[in-house]
């Protein structure tokens, strides 16, 4: 996946962010939680894959053989 892809893969998952949002939880809160949470972790995934790009072409390596990290190893950085 390129840049470019990934930035559209991100507001795609901003749009539904913000339709889960302004939805609110109708009948199931938890799996309207469980749906923010998921959507969330993928958005952190998306923001890891673009630092790991950038990093990889700012060194002069191939932005391509950057991968998308676990869910585990991306939620688990220190802020």
């Amino acid at each position: 996946m390129d840049s470019e892809q990934i930035h559209a893969q991100i507001e795609r998952l901003v749009q539904q962010e913000q339709s889960l949002r302004s939805a609110g939880p109708g009948e199931s809160a938890q799996a309207h939680a469980e749906q923010l949470r998921n959507i969330g972790e993928q958005l952190d995934q998306c923001w890891d894959l673009l630092r790991q790009r950038r990093a990889r072409m700012d060194a002069g390596e191939d932005p391509d053989a950057a991968e998308v990290r676990p869910v585990g190893e991306v939620e688990g950085y220190r802020q």
